[in-house]
C-alpha cells in the first residue's frame, strides 16, 4: 500500500481539525469575530499543511539485523 496506518491517522486528524474549525466559525455567526479573523486562518492553514505532509510522509523502513 502506498500509504500506511500513520498516514491515514494524520489525514483523519487534519480532516477533524478542518471540520471543527469550520464548525466553530459557523457557531460563532460573526464575520468580525475573534475566531473567524485570527484563530481559524491559522488552524485551517496548519491542518491543510498537515494533510499535505501526511500524504507525502514515508516512515523509514525497519532494518532486520
Amino acid at each position: 500500500m502506498p500509504l500506511g496506518r500513520v498516514n491515514y491517522i494524520l489525514i483523519a486528524l487534519g480532516t477533524l481539525v478542518i471540520a471543527a474549525s469550520f464548525g466553530i466559525m459557523f457557531l460563532e455567526k460573526d464575520v468580525d469575530g475573534v475566531f473567524s479573523l485570527f484563530v481559524s486562518p491559522v488552524t485551517l492553514t496548519a491542518a491543510y499543511a498537515g494533510i499535505a505532509f501526511a500524504v507525502l510522509y514515508r516512515p523509514e523502513p525497519k532494518k532486520n539485523r
